[in-house]
């Protein structure tokens, strides 16, 4: 069973299932769709083309029994569920001038991430090249020394 209520109103039967779907007259007159399963595990429903006087306390009731050979349990739950309808929200000023500044933002944070980049790449290109000189001027045998070789050459 599902009920309607406004806020300090009393509950009103407005959906049934016992083996069959019901819909009691009510507001939601044919907007009321079954959206359960047929095993019940899923007793919900759907109301369709919503407006702001939906808005309420809405309870499902339900009552299951069980049969078996020896035992015939029976299990009850009941949820409420407290429905506010609110108007479609439509974009305001705020969030287009958010929009607008978040694409900005981005732009400008991706050139100045290859602005860095081209830096980085230039210092540690330099520096490359300064270990490159004084490797080369570390390793070079002057000329002036090679006479004077503390090695003697026989031939």
């Amino acid at each position: 069973e599902w009920f309607y209520k406004t806020e300090g109103g009393k509950d009103e039967l407005i959906y049934e299932y016992r083996k069959v779907h019901h819909e009691f007259p009510s507001r939601f007159s044919g907007r009321l769709q079954w959206n359960g399963s047929k095993d019940l595990q899923d007793v919900s429903i759907t109301v369709l083309n919503v407006t702001l006087n939906d808005s309420g306390i809405y309870t499902c009731n339900v009552t299951r029994e069980f049969d078996f050979e020896i035992h015939r349990p029976l299990f009850t739950s009941s949820r409420l569920i407290h429905l506010t309808v609110v108007e479609e929200a439509g974009e305001d000023f705020t969030s287009v001038i958010s929009e607008i500044m978040m694409y900005i933002l981005l732009v400008f944070l991706t050139l100045w991430l290859l602005i860095e980049m081209v830096y980085c790449y230039r210092k540690v290109s330099k520096a490359e090249e300064t270990v490159q000189e004084n490797a080369t001027d570390y390793l070079a045998i002057p000329s002036e020394n090679k006479e004077n070789c503390a090695v003697p050459v026989e031939e």
